[in-house]
């Protein structure tokens, strides 16, 4: 009798009846975060999931069935696409607002192939130089914090003219619900992994119960059982286009180390587990360079179709871990099922009616997480901050995108042009960097004088 294997690698194939399971499990774990990225930024949820499992597939078969990742949308995204889809004081999106900022998507998709051939032919640790983690992790910082207004908004009602006890209440709640799940829960399998869908589901029922006023489902009765996506084209034409590309693409450079890590920690355990089995080890770290190629097929993917701008997903990545389940072909399976739902026109209408305040009440929380892993970020990398290049730029970028996130629709006035903040504050700590690489300062002070400055900072 053969015995069981004790874990699938990338290129493993499942029994058809595992590979369905499996790969429900996965589209389980990449349901909540994806679906609510879109309700956040107005897009619409069907057409999201649907991308994300095309964008899964096809980034399986870019990749020889080589890096098992599943793509869903990003948090990183969400703020500067919600300034171009919720213009200021717009408390609703329209399609053409959509299609504008699916140009701008495909800004990061150009974006992540760019910086993908850079690494396949200069290597990572010279792209390291111009996007130092000080800069990505200061503009993650950027994008979290930045979207602190539109969470409490959200939380109490003030983005939709509703404000009142009851949305503060049930956002709270749902923040708590979130808060316990993901502390106490963590390390308990896939329940542990579900806290925002978990939270999500105590701050309805909380609606449901004692405020029934804030749950619609008229909409629910109207939808058909089986539905055909609502996919959109990007207004490439718009004369707001280039902007858009400027005010969106930028993000990329944020989500870029994200992933780098993602696949990083995946190799390691892909690795450890070939070993464990008594199987060579594929060391699919190498693959970095297609590795965000692929993330950015992933994002044409969603600007062609109408999906929210993504990348590979870390939730899924701890899904495999746990289950030592590292196949591609599952993935697959994943990515095809999240196709077939999409075309359930109910369930489209049912995550529609999940009442704003919940989403606020996440929205708190996985904000800050946001901004806080930028400061991970940096911690991890041993970002020196008593060295006063590091400081001009970090503290550079935390004050344009912070401070600029204030004016209306996030966009700074400067010499008669709008300029969108989180954009601007990546861009100048990028050029900030590279007059530091160009004109380093040990060139123009002694060693000693420069040991001075940093005593002095201290």
């Amino acid at each position: 009798m053969t015995e069981r294997p004790q874990g699938y690698l990338p290129q493993d194939r499942p029994p058809l009846g595992a590979m369905v399971s499996l790969g429900f499990q996965h589209v389980l774990t990449m349901f909540p975060a994806t679906v609510l990225v879109a309700i956040l930024t107005g897009f619409d949820v069907t057409v999201t999931l649907f991308a994300s499992g095309l964008a899964t597939v096809i980034a399986l078969l870019g990749s020889g069935m080589r890096i098992p990742m599943y793509y869903g949308s990003s948090f990183s995204y969400i703020a500067a696409i919600r300034n171009v889809t919720f213009p200021a004081g717009a408390t609703a999106t329209t399609p053409a607002l959509i299609s504008l900022a699916q140009v701008g998507i495909i800004g990061t998709a150009v974006v992540n192939v760019i910086a993908g051939f850079v690494v396949r032919s200069i290597g990572k640790a010279r792209l390291d130089r111009v996007l130092p983690p000080v800069v990505t992790g200061s503009v993650a910082i950027v994008i979290g914090i930045a979207l602190g207004k539109v969470a409490l908004d959200m939380a109490t009602g003030a983005c939709c003219g509703g404000a009142n006890s009851a949305w503060w209440t049930v956002a709270m709640v749902t923040l708590l619900a979130t808060i316990v799940f993901s502390v106490y829960l963590r390390g308990r399998g896939l329940i542990g992994m579900l806290p925002v869908l978990l939270g999500a589901i105590v701050g309805y029922l909380m609606a449901l119960v004692f405020y029934p006023g804030l749950v619609n489902f008229k909409p629910v009765g109207a939808a058909l059982w089986f539905a055909v996506p609502n996919f959109s084209w990007p207004a490439f034409a718009d004369p707001k286009a280039w902007a858009t590309i400027f005010a969106i693409a930028p993000i990329a450079i944020a989500t870029i180390p994200e992933s780098t890590a993602h696949l990083y920690q995946i190799s390691l355990y892909i690795d450890r587990v070939a070993q464990e089995i008594g199987r060579k080890k594929l060391e699919i770290k190498k693959l970095i360079g297609l590795n965000l190629v692929l993330d950015g097929a992933g994002d044409g993917v969603n600007g062609l179709l109408g999906g929210c701008a993504g990348t590979n997903y870390g939730e899924n990545n701890s899904l495999m871990v746990i289950t030592r389940n590292y196949s591609a072909p599952v993935l697959v399976a994943a990515g095809v099922i999240a196709m077939l739902l999409a075309f359930v026109g109910k369930l489209g209408a049912v995550v529609g009616t999940l009442p704003t305040a919940v989403t606020g009440g996440l929205a708190i929380y996985l904000f800050g997480v946001i901004g806080l892993q930028g400061v991970a970020l940096m911690m991890a990398e041993g970002v020196d901050f008593f060295d006063p290049r590091q400081l001009a730029v970090a503290s550079t970028i935390l004050i344009v995108g912070i401070g600029g996130a204030a004016f209306p629709g996030g966009n700074i006035p400067i010499w008669g042009w709008q300029l969108p903040s989180i954009a601007t504050s990546a861009v100048v700590g990028i050029l900030l960097n590279l007059i530091f690489l160009i004109f380093p300062p040990e060139r123009y002070a002694p060693a000693a004088r420069m040991g001075e400055m940093r005593v002095t900072s201290k």
